[in-house]
């Protein structure tokens, strides 16, 4: 769903855009080349959405920190071998003070998780392969669904 300004405001099912359009709310900017049809009345399935009015975002929409949005940060890699991520780690324990935020949870594998146990990357012998970060802006609408579809990508790219 986009605002009156194309901004990307959240990701909606396809049921309550519909709702949207019938209630004169949003206009159907991209469809997926089916219709929705009822007794009298015929609408195109909405892909995407464009509010008729300007909604006012208080703040900057952050990507909730989550096993599936670090996964998806790390592309399921584990971030000191490079094999395939089945679990979470805290680079600095949180029995040593570390925090659960972005820039101290690593995607990791379970040999490396357990070799690593209570100790530091440097303490453990190993290093990260690129440092954790807060993902980007416009991250969650990624996390938010398992693929983003090819109509959504020109209104995420004008947005970032």
């Amino acid at each position: 769903m986009l605002n009156a300004t194309y901004e990307p405001l959240s990701v909606v099912p396809s049921r309550r855009a519909a709702c949207l359009v019938l209630a004169d709310k949003a206009d159907v900017v991209e469809d997926d080349g089916t219709v929705l049809r009822a007794a009298r009345l015929e609408v195109p399935s909405p892909l995407v959405i464009r509010l008729r009015y300007v909604v006012k975002v208080p703040y900057h929409r952050r990507t909730a920190l989550s096993r599936r949005a670090i996964f998806a940060r790390d592309e399921h890699r584990c971030q000191y071998c490079g094999g395939a991520a089945d679990s979470i780690d805290h680079v600095m324990p949180r029995s040593r003070g570390g925090l659960h935020v972005w820039d101290n949870v690593a995607a990791a594998c379970r040999p490396c998780n357990l070799s690593k146990r209570d100790r530091t990357p440097d303490e453990a012998g190993m290093h990260l392969a690129r440092p954790p970060r807060a993902p980007r802006e416009l991250a969650w609408v990624t996390v938010s669904v398992p693929r983003v579809p090819e109509a959504w990508k020109p209104y995420l790219a004008r947005a970032s």
